[in-house]
């Protein structure tokens, strides 16, 4: 069976050089008919989410979550911030109230964070000790509120602070140190509208610090956009009409709001950008390099071009395949074609380089051509049949993305080997019939290189097993990066955006969530999560209709007594002109000053005094603006503490509809989400959360559990995947080499290959992620494709590994193999720059063990008798080519036909 496929590939050759205007055209047919199928049936998705097998538990659970809470998934998330809550707020209602009307691009928004519920609930949903805190401070700046009643202007400001100068000429400083934080907000406030700065006091800040904290106003507007499935970027429309209306909101013309975006539209649409992201320079500078190495491999342009044509011609089958065959290119399967090119331009540059040594001017090229297929083809047979089996081993593993890169690239290395086998030798008789042979054929110093490893292989070898214990050590202490957040662009909006919430509780990506029977299910369990080290909040359905509403009532209904004054109806006395602020100004800012020695030098009142002293002497624009900074947003607070202070109990049933969409489901289950702590920003520490919180609630799902199961998935994929891997090609080697001895010299070169590459990554600090993981049958590939070929010469005799045609074509190999995985090194995609650079690492550690290693053991099972510079040949390649060549053995060796076989 196996010289029957030798006499087949030999047969392959032979009659596509005799016929090259039969298979030419019949190529060319083929890849137009594959280019279409491509144009039309093929698409990338870069939803990281269907990288893993659909029938996974974790995946079954995740998407039915998503099932019951769709509007979770799709989303553009609209991140608004500004100096202060009432800003954020404001911005948020206006860039919602512009996107509604637009149908075309948006389906629905809305703000989560906003709502008339939380306006007048939102008391009752804090805890009871930081409701008592919240209501202490709204009734103290209550106090600086009252004549703002009747004159929210910067004049009732002053009467406020003359109120407080009272309390201090009285004795009363101390309590007046209470609005210290207040008095300070206020004094920036002036001093900024006095060098030219306004910018408006927030008495949402005064009245409720503990709420509003010290960053500003930040609020979410989340929307579901209309994607167009037809655009390479389905969410860029709807992103873009939302940058437009945000554009023209005052806030965010004036500076004093910003409006970024995340979620996972724009994620999903960023990482495609990222990846083609400076393709086109790259693909142009690679494709230039490797037409460079083939220019030095091969020395004659009639040899490249066919080399260049078949590869090209291969591409374009490898992706029709893809198109028919698979549909959808995702995240890791979408690097097909750079593996494609790395590996499939061996066979030719291994082709070429053995025709070109053979070839004699006294030659038929017929016979050359058919000597070549005697040559190399079996070689070149055998290499792809490993390549192929070591892609094809990742097939059935539940890792999708790559299971359908093996499918896909295995499939190209067998679609390389005929395009190799057929195309170029057609190409070759019409365009290198003239090409000679070259002297210099082989490696320029290999000479001298195997003598000095035939010399030294015993502390060569004792070198690699020292280096091979070192990566072995480095391979089970390697780290794995399971966020898929850490292979995107770090430097897009979406990720800048989304990486500026991490800290948050409140915005966190990676929450865990369970659904439980009831509220009270939900209470007791919330309690038992939120004990956990691990979490740093719970918030769950029953967070909302909170069980001890009576005391919080009547601590509200308090407070609305004592603030009666100011929330009941008055009439405003007129707008103040600038000389009313101006008298106004003034007269504070003597009575400050009045009371100075009752004050520390550093109080805030007394910088307010020296502030409103300056304002008295501004022009009446800068007054005006100064009055319009310290009113602007009074009404809205009086509004608030109306709504806030007229808090009704909440039940089950006035339960607003968006809030029990987002926290129950369709038939009455309710929604716990569990928040990790700080710890849980590297894998191992996420991983610690998911255990923990699953100990107690083992249905746990959500993006927290789906990154440490994903990394899971992977893991024994790559477990699964490397066992098969190495039993088929193991299988292969064994069908095709017949000895064990030749098959073991593969492996263990492969073996040694892979712990340099676990050696050189340690060492570079470099973390496996799901998308630089593909080094592994990339390996393979190219560790067996080298390996071959020096195994099966040293099998023929030969005993000069690195000066002959076999070295100089396997440094070509790697060197336009190189190229093309150096292309994927220097992408803006981190993903595919970690990919490209652990291919670099991969490929170094395969030419150190084929040119080092490999030659070295090969050395020390030779006899000694077989010198360097003699051939020894053994009998095993003429028999083979006799094998090969009967049932006619009567037909002589043409004239001047090459014998070198190296």
């Amino acid at each position: 069976m196996i010289r029957t496929a030798q006499r087949c590939l030999v047969y392959l050759v032979d009659q596509s050089g005799r016929h090259p205007f039969i298979v030419l055209p019949l190529a060319i047919l083929l890849a137009v008919v594959c280019l279409m199928g491509a144009a039309t049936r093929l698409s990338v998705d870069t939803n990281s989410d269907h990288l893993f097998d659909s029938s996974l538990q974790w995946r079954q659970q995740s998407m039915e979550f998503a099932g019951q809470f769709p509007q979770f998934s799709d989303t553009l998330v609209a991140v608004v911030r500004a100096p202060t809550p009432e800003e954020a707020r404001e911005t948020a209602v206006a860039l919602a109230a512009g996107l509604e009307n637009d149908k075309r691009n948006i389906r629905s928004v809305s703000t989560p964070g906003i709502s008339p519920f939380f306006d007048r609930n939102g008391l009752l949903l804090l805890p009871q000790d930081q409701l008592s805190d919240v209501l202490d401070t709204m009734t103290q700046a209550g106090q600086l509120l009252e004549p703002l009643v009747t004159d929210p202007s910067a004049r009732g400001f002053m009467k406020g602070l003359n109120m407080m100068v009272e309390g201090v000429r009285y004795g009363m400083a101390d309590l007046i140190s209470a609005y210290d934080g207040a008095l300070n907000t206020i004094v920036q406030v002036l001093d900024n509208t006095l060098d030219g700065k306004v910018s408006p006091l927030s008495w949402q800040t005064l009245l409720t610090p503990q709420l509003s904290g010290n960053k500003g106003g930040l609020e979410l507007v989340l929307i579901h956009p209309v994607l167009d499935y037809d655009a390479l970027e389905p969410g860029q429309a709807a992103t873009q009409a939302m940058l437009q209306v945000a554009s023209e909101l005052p806030a965010v013309k004036a500076g004093r709001a910003q409006v970024n975006y995340t979620g996972s539209v724009p994620l999903s649409d960023d990482e495609f950008h990222s990846l083609t992201d400076r393709a086109a320079p790259i693909a142009i500078g690679g494709a230039v390099l490797v037409v460079f190495w083939l220019v030095l491999a091969l020395r004659s342009w009639q040899l490249i071009v066919p080399v260049v044509l078949t590869l090209v011609i291969g591409l374009i089958y490898t992706l029709g395949f893809a198109a028919f065959a698979v549909g959808s290119l995702n995240l890791v399967s979408v690097a097909f074609a750079v593996l494609f090119v790395g590996l499939a331009v061996d066979f030719g540059i291994q082709f070429g380089v053995r025709l070109s040594a053979q070839q004699r001017s006294d030659c038929d090229f017929a016979e050359v051509l058919h000597w070549t297929g005697l040559r190399v083809g079996g070689q070149i047979g055998l290499a792809a049949l490993a390549t192929s089996c070591g892609f094809l081993a990742f097939s059935p593993t539940r890792f999708s993305g790559m299971a359908e890169l093996g499918i896909i690239a295995g499939v190209g290395m067998l679609l390389a080997l005929v395009c190799t086998l057929t195309i170029l030798p057609a190409l070759l008789s019409l365009m290198a019939r003239r090409v000679t042979s070259h002297r210099d054929a082989a490696l320029p110093g290999g000479v001298m290189a195997d003598a000095w490893l035939a010399r030294h292989h015993r502390p060569v070898l004792i070198s690699f097993v020292i280096l091979a214990l070192a990566g072995l050590w480095s391979a089970i202490n390697l780290p794995f990066d399971a966020n898929p957040l850490h292979t995107k662009d770090a430097n897009s909006e979406s990720m800048r955006t989304l990486n500026s919430l991490m800290d948050d509780p409140n915005t966190n990506p990676f929450t865990l969530n369970v659904l439980v029977a009831d509220l009270a299910e939900a209470r007791s369990l919330s309690a038992r999560l939120g004990a956990l080290p691990e979490v740093a909040q719970v918030v769950s359905a029953a967070d909302f209709v909170p069980d001890d509403q009576d005391d919080k009532l009547e601590e509200v209904s308090q407070t609305l007594d004592l603030m009666y004054s100011l929330l009941r109806p008055h009439t405003e006395t007129p707008t103040p002109t600038a000389e009313d602020l101006r008298r106004a100004a003034r007269k504070t800012s003597q009575e400050i000053a009045g009371v100075a020695g009752n004050l520390s030098p550093d109080a805030p009142l007394l910088h307010i005094g020296t502030a409103l002293g300056r304002l008295a002497e501004a022009p009446d624009d800068i007054l005006l603006k100064a009055s319009q900074a310290l009113s602007q947003f009074l009404p809205r607070t009086f509004e608030q503490l109306r709504d806030s202070l007229s808090a009704q109990r909440i039940t089950l049933q006035n339960l607003p509809d968006h809030l029990k969409r987002d926290w129950f489901t369709s038939d009455g289950r309710v929604r716990i989400q569990i928040t990790p702590g700080a710890a849980a920003q590297d894998t191992e520490g996420l991983r610690q959360f998911v255990q923990a919180v699953q100990d107690v609630a083992p249905q746990a799902v959500g993006p927290a559990l789906d990154t440490v199961k994903s990394a899971d998935t992977i893991l024994q994929a790559f477990e699964q995947a490397a066992v098969y891997a190495m039993l088929a090609i193991a299988v292969v080697l064994m069908a095709v080499l017949r000895r064990g001895l030749d098959t073991g010299l593969v492996m263990i070169t492969l073996l040694i290959s892979a712990l340099l590459t676990a050696l050189l990554a340690h060492l570079l600090g470099i973390s496996i992620n799901f998308a630089n993981i593909i080094a592994l049958p990339l390996l393979l590939g190219v560790g067996v494709s080298f390996n071959v070929y020096f195994v099966m010469n040293w099998r023929s005799g030969i005993r000069q590994f690195l000066d002959s045609p076999t070295a100089r074509a396997v440094l070509f190999s790697a060197l336009t193999t190189g190229t093309a995985f150096g292309s994927l090194a220097i992408a803006r995609h981190p993903g595919t720059a970690s990919m490209g650079l652990l291919l670099l690492l991969s490929l170094f550690a395969v030419l150190l063990a084929t040119f080092v290693f490999l030659p070295a053991l090969l050395y020390m099972l030779s006899r000694p008798s077989q010198t360097i510079g003699v051939s020894n040949r053994e009998p095993y390649e003429e028999e083979q080519i006799r094998e090969i060549e009967a049932p006619a053995p009567a037909t002589p060796r043409a004239r001047g036909a090459p014998v070198d076989a190296r």
